[in-house]
C-alpha cells in the first residue's frame, strides 16, 4: 500500500472528526462509520461536493441520495412529515431506517441528492462517530455508502480504502460496522407507507408500527424512486452461486448454521448458531474475504427468507444477477 493510501486512514477522535468536519465544510468527501455501513459523505447543502459523490463512485446521477441528519427537529425543517412518518421516526430514530419524504421548497438540500424526484430520502444515524461529526458541522450529510457503485457494500475502513482508493482523502476509521446492512428503506410519501428495501431494520419490527404496502412493481432502472433499487448492487469480483449445498473444489464456501457441506477448503460461517443478526453483521465482511481468496466462486448456503433474512437475501440476489 502507497503512503498516500495509508495517510487516508485515521482512527476516530475528537480531532480526527474535528478534522474531518473542516474537510467537508471545504467541499471535499469524507468517508465515515454508521452502524450500517461506512458512508461516503459531503455537506448536503453543497452542489460541488455532492456531485463529487457521483464521481468517486461513479454513481449515475439518476439515482437519489440518502441525506443523514443529526436530530428529527433538523430533519423537519427540510421535509414534509406525516403523523406515519413521525411515528416510525420517533421509534426508530437514531436507527437503520431511512424515510422517503415531500422536501420542502425551503430546503436548502443541493437537488442532487434527490435526482430530479421531489422527494429526499432522510435518516438519523446512530452512534457517536456520525452523530459527532454531524453536530461539529452544523449540517446535513448526504452520504451513500463509501464504495464504487455496484461493489460490495463497506463495513470497514479498509473495505472504504480498497474500493475508492485514490477518490478518498479521508476516512475516519470506527472500526466494524454493527448492523452490516444498509437501512431499510419506506417511502412515506405515498398513500400508504411502502417499504422500498428491506435492510438492517427487519420489515417485522417495522409493521409493528405501521402496516406496509410491500413495492412489489418493478423497478425502473432508468430513474429509481430511492438509493440502493439497483439491480447491480452489492457485487463482489469473483463468481457468487446462491441457495446451493453443493460445492466445487477450489471454490470459497458461505455457510449459515450448521449446515455441513462436506467442505474441506476455504470456508466462512455467517453464524454458527444460525443468528441472523450475526450474519448480517457479517455478510458484507466475508464477501469481501471471499473476494480476496484465490477461489474460483463463492457458494453461498440457503440462508431462512424470514426477519433479516430476507434482507441478507436481497442483497446475495442482486450480487448474483450482477454477474
Amino acid at each position: 500500500m502507497s503512503d498516500s493510501l495509508q495517510n487516508v486512514v485515521h482512527i476516530a477522535s475528537n480531532r480526527t472528526i474535528e478534522n474531518a468536519a473542516r474537510w467537508l465544510r471545504k467541499g471535499e468527501l469524507v468517508a465515515f462509520p454508521t452502524e450500517t455501513v461506512y458512508g461516503l459523505g459531503a455537506d448536503a447543502s453543497n452542489d460541488l461536493a455532492v456531485a463529487k459523490i457521483y464521481e468517486a463512485k461513479g454513481r449515475p446521477n439518476f439515482n437519489p441520495l440518502i441525506v443523514h441528519f443529526s436530530s428529527l427537529q433538523d430533519t423537519a425543517q427540510h421535509v414534509e412529515f406525516s403523523e406515519t412518518a413521525r411515528l416510525l421516526a420517533k421509534r426508530f430514530w437514531p436507527g437503520p431506517l431511512t424515510l422517503v419524504l415531500p422536501l420542502k421548497t425551503s430546503s436548502n438540500i443541493s437537488k442532487l441528492c434527490c435526482a430530479g424526484l421531489p422527494t429526499l430520502a432522510v435518516r438519523i444515524p446512530c452512534g457517536e462517530i456520525a452523530q459527532s461529526l454531524l453536530k461539529r458541522l452544523g449540517q446535513p450529510i448526504a452520504a451513500p455508502s463509501a464504495n464504487r457503485s455496484g461493489q460490495l457494500s463497506p463495513t470497514s475502513a479498509m473495505h472504504v480504502r480498497d474500493s475508492l482508493r485514490e477518490n478518498i482523502q479521508f476516512i475516519l476509521d470506527g472500526g466494524a460496522a454493527t448492523v452490516g446492512l444498509e437501512s431499510s428503506i419506506v417511502d412515506c410519501s405515498r398513500d400508504k407507507p411502502t417499504l422500498l428495501r428491506e435492510g438492517g431494520l427487519s420489515r417485522e419490527e417495522i409493521e409493528k408500527v405501521v402496516a406496509l404496502d410491500i413495492a412489489t412493481d418493478a423497478i425502473d432502472q432508468e430513474a429509481p424512486s430511492s438509493p440502493g433499487q439497483l439491480l447491480r448492487h452489492y457485487a463482489p469480483e469473483k463468481p457468487i452461486r446462491i441457495n446451493s449445498l453443493s460445492n466445487l473444489p477450489g471454490s470459497g464456501v458461505i455457510a449459515f448454521s450448521n449446515q455441513d457441506l462436506g467442505h474441506s477448503g476455504e470456508l466462512l460461517n455467517l453464524s454458527p448458531t444460525g443468528d441472523l443478526v450475526e450474519a448480517a453483521s457479517n455478510l458484507f465482511a466475508y464477501l469481501h474475504e471471499m473476494d480476496r481468496r484465490t477461489i474460483s466462486e463463492i457458494v453461498v448456503v440457503p440462508i431462512p427468507e424470514v426477519g433479516l433474512g430476507r434482507a441478507i437475501n436481497d442483497r446475495l440476489r442482486r450480487a448474483a444477477e450482477a454477474k
